[in-house]
């Protein structure tokens, strides 16, 4: 996205379009998101409140497995010297990451969560 993503954005741009109707689409489904201030916008929260949210504490480590997944296309990136050079290369990584990672992420969440209990929310292995 190009700007500053704040709470109407977010739910105009990425919950109403996107999110929404993904979630409509899974019943049962809980929505995960951390406290970054678009997330925790009163309009946010305002639209999140028809679907089941994970409660997020304030003060949390960051458990979400898409934040490997933007390191290793960190480590990957090449150098760019425009915003469309950029943008052309997330969209190639992105489309190009390996689906048994992807997977490995996701199914290492119990796990996670467990480390994440046993510190007491302290520094993990993760």
């Amino acid at each position: 996205m190009r700007g500053t993503l704040m709470g109407q954005r977010y739910v105009d741009d990425i919950l109403r379009p996107h999110e929404g109707p993904f979630l409509n689409g899974l019943p049962g489904a809980i929505f995960e998101q951390d406290n970054a201030r678009p997330h925790t916008a009163r309009v946010a929260q305002d639209f999140l409140r028809h679907f089941q949210t994970l409660p997020w504490p304030t003060r949390s480590p960051d458990l979400s497995p898409v934040e490997h997944v933007w390191d290793q296309l960190k480590r990957q990136m090449p150098s760019c010297h425009s915003v469309h050079d950029l943008e052309l290369a997330v969209q190639d990584l992105w489309a190009h990451l390996p689906q048994d990672n992807l997977r490995c992420l996701i199914n290492s969440m119990p796990d996670r969560v467990a480390a994440c209990i046993a510190a007491g929310g302290g520094p993990t292995r993760y």
